[in-house]
C-alpha cells in the first residue's frame, strides 16, 4: 500500500518535474524537486494531486538546491522586516526547512504570506516560523533544541510511521469491529488510560497517574497493555491524570508516536520533570528519568485544531478545542471506512473562559461519545464565572485589609493562569488594592509558554495581544519565586500578597511547604480552586480538618490550622452538571451511544442516567478493566 500510493502520486507528476525523492513525514507525503521553477510555482499540480488522494502533500527542494545556511540566513536576515523583533534561525538541511523564531511572527510572515514567498524565491529553503514567548521559556527552547538535534531520527521515524499506516494491513479486508477498554478513570477521577481497538489497529488515550491515591490506585492497569502492539497514543491535554505516565511508556520500551497539540506537548514534558523533582525531594524513587521525557518530546506529532491526519491504517485522528487548558483536545477518531465516528472527550469546559473559547460541539459525523462526568451530579451547579469572580475579589480585599497573606493552591496549568488574568484585571480597574502576586516556579513557567501560544486563547485575549498590545501575563504586579530563598523572604520579608504555588490539591510541591508556614495566622487565607482528590490534603482543609499531622525527621507533628479556608469551584476547567448537559443536547450531530467516565461512581451514574432519560440514548457509565464494543 506504502508502495501505491507513491505509484499513484508518481503517475499524477508531469513531465519535467524532477522529483528527485517522495517520503513520509507521519500521515503527510513529501515531495522533493530538483526543478526551481516547479518548486517556486507548481502551477496546482500539488493541490490537484490533494484532491485525488486526499491526503496532505508538501513540495520542497532537493537538499542539494537551497542556498548555502550562511547565504540564506544572510539574506533571511534581510529579508524579514525589523518590526519582527528578535530572530532565532535554525535550519533543518535534510528537509530543507528553515525554522524562523520570531517576537512577532505575524510581521515575519508577512501580509498574505510575501515575506514567506520571497524567503522561498532568493533561498529555496522551506520557511516555518514560531513565536518566541514574551516571557521567556527555558523549557520551550529544550524541547525545540531536542527537535534539531534529534532531526535524522526524527526523519526516519516519522517516515516509519508513514509506512506503517499506508504499507500492508495486519489483516485482509476492511475493519470490522472496534472497542475501548477502561485501564484507568472509570467511575473515578485520576489515572485516564483507555485502549482503543480494532481487528487492525490499537490507540492509547492518554496514560495518566492518580497523584492523590495511595500505591497501586495511583496507575492505570498497564499490565493489561502489549505496548509493542500500540499503533499511537493521544494525549487529550496536558494534566498529570492523563499525561503522567506516557513518559514510562517510553522507559517500557515504546516508540511510537504521541499525538497532541504542541501547548500540550511542552506543558506535559514539564509537568513530568515536576513529578521527578517531588519524588526526589520525598525521597521516593522517581517511576522514570529525564531521559524517559525526552524520548517522549522525541516521539511528538503536533496536530492544529480541526486538522485531520490518519494515525493508523484504519484510524483519523482530529482535534477540537475543548476549553479546559491551553491545547487541551476532544479527540475524534473515524475508524474504518466510515465504519464508526467516536469522539473522546478528555476534559472540556462548555462556557467561555477568561482565557479559551468553550469546547466544540459540531462534527462531521459522530455515533459514540465518551465524555468525563467529573462534575456530573445533580448537585453539581456551580456558580457562574462572574460571581465567582466577586468572591474571589471579595477574599482578597478581606484578607489584606487585615494584614493577610492569600495562598491559591493551584493546578501549573488553566487555573493559575486564569486567576493571573482575573487579578490583573482587578488590579488595573481598582477593584482590588496593587500588591505584589507572587508565582511560584513551576506556574510561572508554564505561564510563559502561554505567551508563546497566544492563538489558543479565546478571541477576547487574542485582540487585547494582537491588536492593543496587552498581554495581562506581562504586568509588573507578577513576580517570580524560582528558590527556596526566594520563598523565605515572601512569607518573612513581605506584607499582604497573593501567591500562586502547585499542587493544586496540595499533595505536594511549594503549596504545601507555603501552608505549613501559613495556617497557625488567622490573618491569612487558603483558596482552593482546584477539584480535590480523594485522601489529598486539599480534600481533608475542605471537610474542616482543622489539625493536619506532617512527618519531619521521624517525629509527627501536628499544625494547628487558623487561617480561613474558602473553595471556590466556578474557575474549574471542567464542565459542571448544566454544562455538561448542555453539550450533550447541542452536538450535531446526535451521537447513539454515550460512555461516561472521569467522575466519582455516584456522579457518572447520576449522568449517565439523566442522559438517557433527556434524549433516550444508550449510556453506560463503565467500570476499570470492562471493554465496551463500539460495532
Amino acid at each position: 500500500m506504502a508502495v501505491k500510493i507513491i505509484e499513484e502520486v508518481k503517475d499524477m507528476l508531469p513531465k519535467g518535474s524532477e522529483i528527485s525523492n517522495i517520503s513520509f513525514e507521519g500521515a503527510n507525503i513529501v515531495l522533493y524537486t530538483n526543478n526551481k521553477e516547479f518548486f517556486l510555482d507548481n502551477k496546482g499540480v500539488i493541490r490537484g494531486i490533494v484532491g485525488n488522494i486526499k491526503k496532505r502533500v508538501e513540495l520542497r527542494a532537493d537538499p542539494a538546491m537551497p542556498l548555502t545556511i550562511e547565504k540564506a540566513e544572510a539574506e533571511i536576515r534581510k529579508i524579514v522586516p525589523e518590526g519582527a523583533g528578535e530572530l532565532n534561525i535554525i535550519f533543518d538541511p535534510q528537509r530543507s526547512q528553515v525554522v524562523i523564531e520570531a517576537e512577532k511572527p505575524g510581521v515575519a510572515i508577512g501580509k498574505a504570506g510575501e515575506t514567506l514567498k520571497e524567503i522561498k524565491k532568493k533561498t529555496f529553503w522551506v520557511p516555518l516560523v514560531k513565536r518566541i514567548p514574551s516571557i521567556r521559556s527555558k523549557l520551550i527552547e529544550n524541547i525545540r533544541q531536542v527537535l534539531y538535534q534529534n532531526d535524522d531520527y526524527r526523519k526516519k521515524f516519522l517516515n516509519k510511521i508513514g509506512e506503517r499506516i499506508y504499507g500492508p494491513k495486519r489483516k485482509q479486508g476492511k475493519t470490522s469491529w472496534s472497542r475501548v477498554n477502561f485501564l484507568g478513570a472509570s467511575r473515578q477521577v485520576g489515572r485516564s488510560c483507555f485502549l482503543l481497538e480494532t481487528d487492525e489497529s490499537k490507540v492509547l488515550m492518554d496514560c495518566g497517574i492518580n497523584v492523590a491515591a495511595k500505591d497501586e490506585d495511583q496507575y492505570p492497569y498497564l499490565s493489561e497493555l502489549n505496548i509493542e502492539e500500540l499503533d499511537a497514543v493521544v494525549l487529550s491535554h496536558a494534566h498529570l491524570d492523563h499525561c503522567g505516565l506516557i513518559p514510562l511508556l517510553f522507559k517500557y520500551g515504546y516508540r511510537g508516536p504521541v499525538y497532541c497539540t504542541a501547548p500540550t506537548r511542552d506543558v506535559a514534558a514539564l509537568l513530568c520533570l515536576d513529578l521527578i523533582g517531588i519524588s526526589q525531594k520525598e525521597a521516593k524513587k522517581a517511576l522514570y528519568g529525564s531521559v524517559d521525557i525526552k524520548e517522549m518530546v522525541k516521539h511528538t506529532v503536533i496536530l492544529n485544531y480541526e486538522e485531520v491526519t490518519d494515525i493508523a491504517p484504519d484510524i483519523r485522528l482530529t482535534f477540537y478545542n475543548a476549553g479546559h487548558t491551553l491545547g487541551s483536545s476532544l479527540c475524534h477518531f473515524h475508524i474504518g471506512e466510515g465504519l464508526h465516528n467516536f469522539l473522546y472527550s478528555g476534559d472540556f469546559n462548555y462556557e467561555t473562559s477568561n482565557l479559551l473559547a468553550p469546547a466544540n460541539t459540531k462534527y462531521p459525523r459522530l455515533e459514540t461519545l465518551m465524555m468525563e462526568g467529573t462534575y456530573g451530579s445533580k448537585d453539581d451547579v456551580l456558580a457562574t464565572r462572574h460571581e465567582s469572580e466577586d468572591y474571589l475579589l471579595g477574599i482578597i480585599r478581606s484578607t489584606i485589609e487585615r494584614g493577610g497573606k492569600v495562598l491559591m493552591p493551584v493546578l501549573g496549568v488553566g487555573r493559575s493562569q486564569e486567576v493571573l488574568v482575573i487579578v490583573e484585571r482587578a488590579i488595573r480597574e481598582g477593584k482590588i488594592p496593587n500588591i505584589p502576586v507572587f508565582v511560584q516556579g513551576m506556574v510561572w513557567d508554564v505561564t510563559a509558554i502561554h505567551t508563546a501560544y497566544p492563538d489558543f486563547f479565546n478571541n477576547k485575549v487574542r485582540q487585547a495581544i494582537f491588536h492593543r498590545n496587552e498581554n495581562p501575563f506581562l504586568s509588573k504586579i507578577f513576580k517570580h519565586v524560582g528558590s527556596q530563598k526566594e520563598m523565605k523572604q515572601v512569607l518573612e520579608e513581605t506584607g499582604p500578597c497573593i501567591i500562586l504555588a502547585t499542587s493544586g490539591m496540595m499533595t505536594g510541591g511549594s503549596s504545601v511547604e507555603y501552608f505549613k508556614n501559613l495556617a497557625e495566622n488567622n490573618k491569612n487565607s487558603l483558596i482552593l480552586t482546584s477539584y480535590q482528590g480523594e485522601g489529598s490534603l486539599g480534600r481533608r482543609l475542605q471537610q474542616g480538618e482543622k489539625e493536619i499531622m506532617f512527618t519531619e525527621g521521624s517525629k509527627q507533628v501536628p499544625l494547628k490550622v487558623k487561617m480561613d479556608i474558602y473553595s471556590i469551584h466556578g474557575f474549574t476547567g471542567h464542565s459542571d452538571r448544566n454544562q455538561l448537559m448542555n453539550f450533550v443536547k447541542h452536538l450535531n450531530p446526535k451521537p447513539r451511544k454515550v460512555i461516561v467516565v472521569h467522575g466519582e461512581q455516584s456522579k457518572v451514574l447520576d449522568l449517565a442516567s439523566s442522559i438517557h432519560k433527556a434524549h433516550r440514548i444508550e449510556t453506560i457509565a463503565p467500570k476499570n478493566l470492562e471493554t465496551i464494543r463500539l460495532v
